[in-house]
């Protein structure tokens, strides 16, 4: 089984950065989804997809991986940019 490791990025509702430094692992679908012919309703057969994991540090999510025997992948999350601002900006005339 393949396993994503990450960091989640901050939502687009969400002002804090509160749920963004866990380190989650995932699990790659095995199978594709599909859409019930009754109900319309999509899901898959494969449970594994609902387990989300959520480690304090990179370190920790790989060292599970490894004991479990899963193989995985890192993606490093983007760093923040920060631009200063001042309130003064908004009334400096460009010519």
């Amino acid at each position: 089984m393949q396993a994503r490791i990450y960091q989640p990025a901050k939502t687009a509702v969400q002002s804090g950065r509160r749920k963004t430094k866990e380190w989650l692992v995932e699990l790659e679908p095995r199978s594709r989804k599909e859409a019930d012919r009754l109900i319309g309703w999509v899901g898959s057969d494969d449970t594994d997809q609902q387990i989300r994991l959520r480690f304090p540090s990179k370190e920790a999510a790989i060292a599970y991986c490894n004991r479990e025997g899963l193989a995985f992948q890192v993606f490093e999350p983007r760093q923040r940019v920060v631009r200063p601002k001042a309130y003064a900006d908004n009334f400096i005339h460009k010519t």
